[in-house]
């Protein structure tokens, strides 16, 4: 948006008479918008875009195989996540562009949904937001643990260390980090581990899938199931494919980026869509072929090899998954240490004792679900109804035709009201196929 329309923008806001015109936007002004404590505007468009791609590069990318691939097929899975990625990013885009709509800068999802549409929408943005963080978090508390039990199953097949156990170690762990690093921008050093810690596991998984992949027999690739199982899976992995490159948090990674923040979110987003995605497809392709429709949730699983190699590969997904929770839980911290007002030294004993008590809290309860459910396909559909699909597609297309109203044509207007229609849609089926899927495994 331009700086005229957006002094035009401001200025019908505060006039009196207009206030019939932009209802929406005087309620708005009754939402409180907190000052984050958190930092703002300090990093680069390449940092920011190696966050966006640690995100969709982390040990997720090993179940895609079994989650997507498996229930779609070739054609419906190779089909599904080229589109998944071309659409995300179209939506990723839409909501990068009005981040700082209205003149002013919105830092958080809610933020601008309550500069929109009022309060009521800034308090169900806020509740759809950390629905579907909370939900990620707890899907790499299962991914931690499924990494950390394989690992050890490599040296000591013991029946007795069930994955709940494991599970819980995780969260354990995860608990140590957030602990140690305070803020979304204080990752840095780790974000370049994070990234050698995805290369090293999904190298390896490719590279041992490829070998399995020559050696082995004929694969069958027919979808299993009966018909109507496969239409409720079919659903299912429709909302995963809306996990696989979605945060639900575009506003809040973008507070972080320098100016000017669209043009470098832009840049970002670009580079998570272009060469960050390559190993989610590579890993996803070669792992199906390998395997076909035995295909495991998690692809190590289902991968032979020298011991060492695939130690290596359960190791370094346990840390990374660690590090790629921190950036989904970021959106929960910033709230609470804004709440509380923990600001200054991180090693201050008062805003360590915060961070190991509240942190810790929120963790320890994400654990106890985690090894209640370890069901982490079903999670990642769940996810995508609940939260995924209404914050990437549902309100980024209906954002932006509030947004740019005065720039959009009759026909595009049309457009992105056949997105909202035809994503809701899915977000319901999506629903009620996850919560099949969670009934039905929870009995095995």
């Amino acid at each position: 948006m331009g700086e005229d329309e957006q002094r035009e923008d401001v200025a019908l806001i505060s006039s009196p008479s207009n206030s019939q015109k932009v209802d929406h936007q005087v309620v708005a002004l009754d939402v409180e918008v907190p000052e984050t404590l958190h930092e703002v505007g300090t990093d680069s468009w390449f940092q920011v875009g190696v966050v966006l791609s640690t995100g969709i590069n982390s040990a997720y990318a090993l179940g895609y195989a079994g989650t997507i691939m498996v229930p779609l097929g070739w054609t419906g899975g190779v089909i599904g996540l080229v589109l998944s990625t071309l659409i995300s990013l179209y939506a990723s885009v839409l909501i990068a562009k009005i981040h700082e709509y209205g003149g002013k800068r919105h830092i958080r999802y809610r933020d601008l949904a309550g500069f929109m549409y009022g309060r009521a929408a800034y308090v169900i943005v806020w509740a759809s937001q950390y629905a579907n963080l909370f939900l990620i978090n707890i899907g790499f508390i299962i991914l931690g643990g499924q990494a950390l039990k394989a690992f050890c199953l490599l040296f000591k097949d013991d029946d007795r260390m069930k994955l709940a156990y494991f599970i819980a170690i995780a969260g354990f762990a995860c608990v140590l980090f957030a602990i140690a690093v305070p803020t979304l921008s204080s990752l840095r050093i780790w974000l370049a581990v994070s990234s050698i810690f995805s290369l090293v596991y999904l190298t390896i998984a490719f590279a041992l899938a490829l070998r399995d992949g020559v050696n082995a027999p004929p694969r069958d690739y027919s979808i299993p199931g009966s018909k109507i199982n496969r239409v409720f899976t079919t659903v299912g992995a429709a909302a995963n494919l809306v996990f696989v490159f979605n945060t639900g948090m575009i506003p809040e990674i973008q507070a972080t980026i320098r100016a000017p923040v669209v043009d470098n979110m832009l840049k970002a987003l670009y580079f998570q869509f272009s060469l960050g995605s390559v190993p989610v497809h590579v890993v996803t392709y070669v792992g199906y072929w390998a395997y076909g429709s035995s295909s495991s949730s998690y692809l190590l699983n289902n991968a032979s090899g020298p011991v060492w190699v695939k130690a290596l590969a359960n190791i370094t997904a346990f840390l990374q998954a660690i590090i790629a929770l921190h950036i989904f839980a970021s959106p929960a911290y910033e709230f609470l240490d804004t709440k509380y007002g923990i600001k200054g030294s991180a090693v201050a004993v008062r805003n360590l004792a915060f961070r190991t008590l509240v942190r810790g809290g929120y963790l320890a309860l994400a654990t106890f679900l985690s090894a209640l459910l370890p069901i982490l396909g079903d999670f990642m559909s769940l996810t995508g109804a609940i939260s995924s699909i209404p914050l990437t597609f549902i309100l980024p297309n209906h954002m932006y035709i509030i947004a740019m109203k005065k720039k959009l044509s009759s026909l595009q207007k049309c457009w992105h009201m056949i997105n909202v229609v035809f994503f809701s849609f899915m977000a319901a089926a999506a629903l009620v196929a996850a919560f099949r899927l969670i009934a039905v495994d929870s009995k095995n």
